[in-house]
């Protein structure tokens, strides 16, 4: 998907309301009424699209089997109680199972928990909440107030959108507090100030927010008081992005900073002083928080920064920043060319990063000095895998980190700052992982850049066979392989079910993202993107060239910013994919800025009404490309009606215009469910078995029974 930027994910800044569903619109689109989400018209259309798609679908042999052997694996108790939090000497976590379709958010004891045998206890049943209130609520998250993590503020969301209710709950009584601190429905944001006092960035009515959709300002609101009497703090430009704000902590204490997203990948911050007062942040404005940690802010740069190489690790005092001081920074992590940060945590006194090297995961633990310097550790964790930071315990200096692969299930690991690690929970096996093979391999794109993919194929297989290509290719966001089970995003067991019938599944590393680091995502920002898309080309052809598959047996996979890309595939090189699985997609490029949480993309992506821009986006825009007489892959369309980040008339318009075209497509809409979050795993295992049957019908031959 195209996320929010990082630090306004951790601030709640999210898409604007489905309420808010298109503006400017084209007067030459024939299919604009598909923007009306929940238009009788629009829904019409959608069931019946759904029915046709299920009917044909289902029939096919093995869907059944299928679908029953995905719903036990996506309901299957034996998962990975992934710890939500650590809160002092209790780790929280949301357990999602058959009864529990929507979670139960639990705690344990953090001694049980990494012994391995948590004791849980259950603090919110999201299901009984949901029966007992008569809402759909799926789980978004609580954020609790250090050090004693009484009070938290609780969000949720009707149907899994980005846009939920936040309320006050108190985790000794297990009870919402009455009179407490609680926003209506909204795209908001709340971070604790003290106990009494709370920051909030939200929907404050006509003009507060940005034409991104993004809350424009930010107040101080005090307990007791309504929230209209709230004091503003900072305020954004209507054409920025939006204001949020996040809480920092070391051992030294906590603090809140305060940002304003100038745009997706620029913003500049303020930590809030003694006196209540905002103190500017000495940070670029491309660069990244990271966290706070022996006193030191810590920042990852996206560009260079005098003699600190974009990609770098870098720090301030935070003393000399609050006594009004401008500090120089010192260097803390500098990657190589083959390394990218992929994400970084603290505790305490331990600075942790995830690091790719060749898109191999590891863990790396610093501490720093009193010279200023930083030692380094690697921790002890399997090799050549995909590692997910899951959580940390700051006085412990003890991180819980997930690693996996195609065929090794996540294993939960306990790592401490001296680099040794234990495993705390596996997963069984799901299948019998002997009779497969991974390798990484290097295509040589367009302009001779080399581009990496993972291999998944059954030994022994002689190609060419059919070949799923799963890619992404934006937002800085890197893709790592994971267990097969779980391959490729929201769409459950789907890359075991290809590949034990002896079919292909890639993973492509496309230029985009952010596997290489900073140099990886800007070789396909804005006018360069089509670098992108002849990556995916690239690797599709090298599958060719080494005699893994042929031209019109590789199906092309990708979801939201992937979906895109999808659809990009399959209008420019029908001739080389046989199939586009296109999930929760942008795909009408010259109004996506209209749509929803669409002009907050405009740094990735341009801004269409320039006329400069759309001379370039307009090269590759899906919806504009599609034309009579062209002999398309029937893709297969996904998406939820609830998503309120990219707009479901995409997908809609797009298929809409297939059908006029009289083109194949296969087309299916979730009525529930957000973007990023599925409102329950039953979903998942239709839209797996659906998916194979699509496969096997394209690019196997398999049709349905008569």
């Amino acid at each position: 998907m195209p996320p929010i930027s990082k630090i306004a994910r951790a601030s709640g800044v999210a898409a604007i309301p489905l309420l808010i569903a298109a503006t400017a619109p084209a007067a030459t689109d024939p299919f604009l009424w598909l923007e009306d989400v929940h238009g009788a018209r629009a829904l019409d259309q959608v069931a019946t699209w759904n029915a046709a798609t299920e009917k044909t679908l289902e029939a096919t042999p093995g869907y059944a089997q299928d679908h029953a052997r995905a719903l036990a694996i996506l309901e299957d108790d034996s998962k990975i109680a992934e710890p939500a939090q650590v809160l002092g000497d209790v780790v929280t976590n949301l357990w999602r199972d058959k009864e529990h379709p929507r979670g139960l958010w639990r705690q344990a004891s953090l001694a049980s928990y990494t012994a391995g045998k948590p004791e849980w206890t259950t603090l919110i049943d999201v299901d009984a909440l949901g029966k007992a209130e008569g809402q759909s609520w799926v789980w978004h998250g609580a954020d609790c107030l250090a050090p004693d993590y009484t009070r938290c503020l609780v969000s949720l969301s009707p149907g899994g959108s980005d846009a939920d209710v936040v309320r006050e709950w108190d985790r000794t009584t297990r009870r919402f507090v009455t009179d407490g601190f609680t926003l209506p429905q909204a795209k908001s944001g709340m971070t604790w100030v003290d106990a009494d006092t709370v920051l909030v960035n939200t929907d404050f009515g006509p003009g507060s927010l940005t034409t991104s959709g993004y809350a424009r300002q930010i107040k101080l609101w005090k307990r007791g008081t309504p929230l209209a009497s709230a004091t503003l703090m900072k305020e954004a430009a209507p054409t920025q992005m939006g204001m949020g704000a996040h809480a920092i902590s070391d051992a030294g204490g906590r603090h809140v900073v305060v940002t304003l997203e100038k745009s997706f990948y620029t913003h500049d911050s303020w930590v809030l002083n003694a006196k209540g007062a905002l103190v500017a942040l000495p940070l670029p404005e491309s660069a990244d928080l990271e966290g706070l940690i022996d006193g030191r802010l810590v920042a990852l740069l996206q560009k260079p920064m005098g003699a600190f190489a974009a990609g770098s690790l870098v720090s301030w005092p935070l003393d000399a920043v609050l006594a009004g001081q401008a500090p120089a920074p010192s260097l803390v992590f500098a990657p190589s060319p083959q390394q990218a940060i992929e994400t970084v945590a603290t505790s305490d006194h331990t600075l942790w990063i995830t690091l790719l090297d060749d898109v191999s995961g590891k863990l790396l633990a610093l501490k720093p000095q009193a010279n200023g310097a930083w030692t380094q550790t690697v921790t002890s964790l399997p090799d050549k895998a995909s590692v997910t930071f899951e959580a940390s315990a700051d006085k412990d200096d003890l991180a819980f980190a997930t690693v996996q692969s195609f065929l090794t299930p996540p294993t939960l690991y306990a790592i401490k700052a001296d680099g040794s690690s234990a495993a705390v929970q596996s997963l069984p096996a799901k299948f019998d992982a002997s009779q497969f093979t991974v390798e990484q391999h290097f295509a040589v794109s367009k302009d001779g850049t080399r581009v990496p993919y993972f291999l998944a194929i059954r030994k022994g297989v002689k190609g060419p066979v059919p070949a799923l290509i799963h890619a992404y290719g934006g937002f800085r966001l890197p893709q790592t392989p994971s267990y097969l089970t779980t391959e490729p995003y929201r769409a459950g067991p789907l890359a075991m079910f290809w590949t034990e019938e002896g079919n292909a599944y890639v993973l492509a590393n496309i230029r985009g993202g952010g596997e290489y680091g900073p140099r990886w995502h800007d070789a396909a920002l804005r006018e360069k993107r089509q670098n992108a898309y002849d990556d995916l080309y690239a690797v599709a052809e090298d599958l060719v060239t080494r005699g893994i598959s042929a031209r019109g047996k590789i199906a092309v996979s990708g979801r939201s910013n992937g979906g895109l890309m999808a659809g990009v595939a399959m209008t420019e090189r029908p001739d080389l994919f046989g199939a586009a699985i296109i999930g929760s997609p942008l795909l009408d490029m010259k109004r996506y800025s209209h749509m929803l949480a669409g002009a907050s993309w405009m740094a990735e992506y341009g801004d269409p009404d320039v006329p400069a821009d759309w001379a370039f986006i307009r090269k590759y825009s899906p919806y504009q490309a599609l034309k009579k007489g062209v002999h398309y892959p029937a893709p297969f369309l996904y998406l939820s009606t609830e998503d309120d980040r990219v707009h479901p008339g995409h997908a809609r318009k797009f298929a809409a215009r297939l059908e006029a075209l009289g083109d194949r497509f296969y087309y299916h809409e979730y009525r529930e469910g957000g973007h990023s979050v599925g409102a329950d795993p039953a979903e998942d295992a239709v839209r797996a078995a659906l998916l194979h049957a699509y496969l096997r019908r394209e690019l196997m031959g398999i049709k349905p029974a008569s």
